[in-house]
């Protein structure tokens, strides 16, 4: 704000609820305020009667019936203008795009999800909902007064390369994978799969494939993950510049982090359980200071809103399962103030991992495809 608008008065409400209160109230032209402290402090944010409210990252609003959703609806109604902004409205399906319709056009999508939901999606099987031909057309007329802006008339970067690296698993990897399958098999023999449970099979394929597999008891078993971890480091060693490397699975982030420092490689971990201050302090040494020269991230913690230009590498250590969270992880270095090429390497040791990037590359949801990949996996002896 103070690089455009120097003249305005600008106060960001954060801390305790009295405090947020406080500032609220304290006379500022524009508040700033995260998305879970809006239902703190509803009430005095509808009571301020606010011209303007403008939401970023506003595919955090899809669902309706969340108290998020309906505590943001509620100081809208006193509001003579809503903003929404986001890059990825329908990310997932189609029917992500009806709390942000819900919101932005009330009037322009019924009354109840469930028949937004039949405007959009075709239902083929208990648990399989598909898209309708029409799905597109329908989330851009229900999202209207919109305005799109491309990435590339905003702004001038350099370019961007994607690199599939492979990294073959180990005889204890492999072994472990397909009996796995086998398992899958006999599960899967005179059954209709529901796409919950083929979810949760090809997740167990895709720990395995990183190094760490989650027991039903919530015990981790370790892999021999040597040749995926060599991969990373040449990756890393190749890089021009600093090196962002997203893991989707906890128990992992710990085992590379561990695996770097032994090379001599600097690196911190950002994570659910990294607390805001932390994380600002990491992102801020990051960008300014030589070290850490590697941040190791679960993509769901880091894959809005923080710029991250230090680093021209991003390396997927492991596939996430969606393509909004894919999308937006590799936007942090594709950002203003990036001055070097990027590079966005994906680590493929399995083949569910190979299947999942060329979704995610297509933009492709994999929720819609679960029970294709489950079948094409099991089909797969190779």
């Amino acid at each position: 704000m103070f690089k455009f608008a120097v003249h305005r008065t600008v106060a960001v409400a954060h801390g305790s609820a009295e405090k947020r209160k406080e500032i609220i109230k304290g006379g500022a032209e524009f508040v700033i305020i995260n998305f879970d402290g809006v239902k703190i402090v509803k009430d005095h944010l509808v009571a301020a009667k606010f011209d303007l409210v403008v939401v970023d990252e506003a595919s955090a609003y899809k669902n309706a019936m969340t108290d998020r959703w309906k505590a943001l609806r509620d100081i809208n109604k006193t509001a003579k203008g809503l903003w929404m902004l986001t890059g990825t409205p329908a990310a997932q399906s189609p029917v992500d795009a009806y709390g942000l319709a819900k919101l932005v056009n009330p009037t322009g999508v019924p009354m109840f999800f469930g028949q937004y939901r039949d405007m959009v999606m075709t239902k083929i099987s208990e648990y399989t909902w598909i898209p309708k031909l029409t799905a597109k057309e329908t989330v851009h007329r229900v999202l209207q007064p919109a305005i799109r802006f491309e990435k590339a008339q905003c702004l001038d970067l350099p370019p961007v390369t994607h690199v599939d690296r492979d990294a073959p698993m180990t005889p204890q990897q492999f072994k472990y994978y397909f009996t796995m399958k086998k398992q899958m098999l006999i599960e899967a023999a005179g059954e209709e799969v529901s796409s919950v449970n083929a979810a949760a099979k090809l997740n167990k394929l895709l720990q395995i494939a990183g190094g760490a597999v989650y027991t039903d008891s919530k015990e981790v078993i370790e892999f021999d993950v040597s040749n995926r971890l060599k991969v990373v480091h040449e990756v890393i060693e190749e890089a021009s510049q600093k090196v962002l490397v997203f893991v989707p699975f906890t128990h992992t982030l710990e085992l590379l982090k561990k695996y770097l420092e032994n090379k001599s490689i600097s690196c911190e971990i950002i994570n659910g359980s990294v607390s805001a201050n932390r994380r600002a302090e990491l992102i801020k040494e990051f960008q300014s200071k030589p070290n850490p020269h590697v941040l190791l991230i679960q993509p769901q913690a880091a894959s809005h809103g923080l710029t991250l230009t230090a680093a021209d590498t991003i390396i997927w250590y492991a596939p996430t399962t969606s393509v909004e969270t894919y999308l937006q992880a590799n936007a942090r270095i594709d950002r203003p103030g990036q001055k070097h090429n990027m590079t966005i390497v994906h680590i493929i040791g399995s083949p569910v991992e190979a299947k999942v990037y060329k979704l995610l590359r297509s933009n492709i949801d994999n929720h819609e495809k679960i029970i294709d990949l489950y079948r094409q996996e099991l089909e797969n002896d190779s």
